[in-house]
């Protein structure tokens, strides 16, 4: 997966690295949704919930061309999302 961090203007939040959100995406048991909602739907925005090698749950907005990614925001998981990412995990796991 190539990402595009040149013509990014991306806002990190907390101390995430470019790595880690890359590693995010290349997570096995990464989820990825298409929101259901027009203000997305019409932009072509996704949304991507995957993991760090180094265990950091890392939550990004995206676009893509099917060959670049390009990150338009991403920030550490809420608790929330961690339980949704570790239930989706576990469904994955137990077939």
């Amino acid at each position: 997966m190539e990402f595009d961090w040149n013509s990014s203007s991306i806002s990190l939040e907390s101390s995430l690295t470019q790595r880690e959100i890359e590693e995010s995406f290349e997570d096995p048991f990464a989820v990825r949704l298409l929101p259901d909602s027009p203000r997305f739907a019409v932009q072509a925005r996704y949304f991507n919930l995957g993991v760090s090698v180094g265990g950091s749950g890392v939550f990004s907005v995206y676009r893509t061309n099917g060959k670049q990614v390009r990150v338009i925001y991403a920030r550490p998981f809420e608790p929330d999302e961690r339980f949704f990412y570790q239930r989706k995990v576990d469904q994955t796991l137990a077939r």
